[in-house]
């Protein structure tokens, strides 16, 4: 019993001495950066993206308009 508790110790040392610790500082680190938010580069980037979808919705509700007009029964060949 004494050697198996000789063995659990010094990994159990180790453990506490070196990997909590940075565990507890990248894990707190991470929270931090979570609880500031976007950076701006990251807020534009967002921006940019939303752009771009209002402009493919505006694209695919011209598509279907042309398709309605050039073939009315084409929602209902193509719904599954």
């Amino acid at each position: 019993m004494e050697e198996l508790m000789g063995l659990l110790i010094a990994p159990l040392i180790i453990f506490l001495l070196i990997v909590a610790p940075i565990w507890l500082i990248l894990h707190y680190r991470s929270k931090k950066q979570l609880a500031q938010g976007l950076s701006d580069e990251e807020y534009q980037q967002l921006n940019a993206l939303l752009t771009r979808a209002d402009k493919m919705g505006e694209r695919i509700d011209t598509l279907e308009s042309i398709l309605d007009q050039e073939s009315p029964e084409w929602r209902t060949r193509h719904e599954a």
